[in-house]
């Protein structure tokens, strides 16, 4: 099913509405207000209801929702109602730290597949995933994945992610610190960690 012209940011607090309704489920609450709900998030209650309301009636007035109904409907709007096969590109000290996350299961990701250049890393493996010669790239379409995370140096990010593109790539993690450039069926989402925590000093100045 797909959604037309929700914006970026009702799509970037989906998942976060995901993460605290997880935890309610495992505190075995069947049911919560969007009230309650905008208090664990720090948001408004209208938000959540204006959000939902993109996609259908979830709730009941005057009772709340259904936790896991909730989760259920999050999960197949997100396209996590099925593992989704990621590939790690880079296994330097960031990429290793990616393939030891725990957190990626509870949203339904495995990272199936890693790749680097370094002939010493070549034939290792990480639990149970062996880390392969990045010129084997080009097997991703044929072992059906399409999401890759890159965890390499600046200067090889732009390579790598034409590279996964190559394979039938159609959603890029980007953990190296610039801009990537990509055709635009293809979803970029950069995340640089340094860049995040440059920020802060400017709210602490005066305190």
């Amino acid at each position: 099913m797909r959604y037309h012209k929700i914006s970026d940011e009702t799509i970037r607090r989906l998942p976060v509405y995901l993460r605290d309704l997880l935890t309610l489920s495992q505190q075995r609450r069947a049911g919560v207000s969007s009230n309650d709900l905008a208090s664990l998030l720090g948001v408004n209650p209208w938000q959540i209801r204006k959000d939902f309301s993109y996609f259908g009636d979830f709730g009941t007035r005057g009772v709340g929702y259904d936790v896991e109904n909730l989760i259920r409907q999050i999960r197949k709007i997100l396209r996590l109602s099925t593992v989704n096969k990621v590939a790690l590109v880079g296994v330097g000290n960031l990429g290793t730290a990616v393939m030891a996350y725990p957190g990626f299961k509870r949203y339904g990701f495995e990272i199936v597949a890693a790749f680097d250049i370094a002939p010493k890393k070549i034939g290792k493996h990480i639990g149970d995933v062996r880390i392969e010669d990045i010129t084997a790239l080009h097997t991703l379409y044929r072992r059906q994945i399409h999401i890759a995370a890159i965890a390499v140096p600046r200067d090889a990010a732009q390579e790598t992610a034409e590279a996964v593109v190559r394979a039938g790539v159609k959603g890029i993690l980007n953990f190296s610190p610039c801009y990537i450039t990509v055709p635009k069926r293809v979803k970029v989402i950069t995340i640089d960690i340094a860049m995040d925590l440059a920020r802060l000093p400017y709210y602490l100045s005066g305190n």
